[in-house]
């Protein structure tokens, strides 16, 4: 069974990204206070002890609680933040992010085995 981190640091941030030129990370954007983003982060750990790969990485940030890493995040990867987000990460690079009811076991599932 696979399982997922919380990223609090920037530091944490900075060895996730290196740590996708190795394994792809898929990273959830996650916030305490929005029911939508609840639904999604129960899919995200659903996905993570039911069926996902061991041959990558699966983290959390908490948006509101670690704004300085989601902003970094979305300021790094080049893309918009969205929250919830899930964003699959190789080789330093988004390669699949999707948002809100998008979020999904299956959805999940699909993007980290395309990569």
């Amino acid at each position: 069974m696979a399982q997922w981190k919380e990223i609090t640091t920037l530091e944490e941030w900075d060895q996730a990204l290196l740590r996708s030129k190795d394994e792809p990370v898929l990273i959830i954007k996650h916030s305490t206070r929005c029911p939508v983003s609840a639904d999604a982060w129960k899919e995200y750990q659903e996905f993570v002890q039911e069926n996902a790969p061991k041959s990558a990485s699966y983290m959390m940030v908490k948006v509101i609680e670690s704004r300085d890493v989601s902003n970094k995040i979305a300021e790094d990867l080049d893309i918009q933040h969205k929250s919830p987000q899930a964003i699959l990460i190789k080789d330093g690079r988004a390669v699949w992010n999707d948002s809100h009811w998008h979020i999904t076991k299956s959805s999940l599932s699909e993007a980290v085995k395309a990569v």
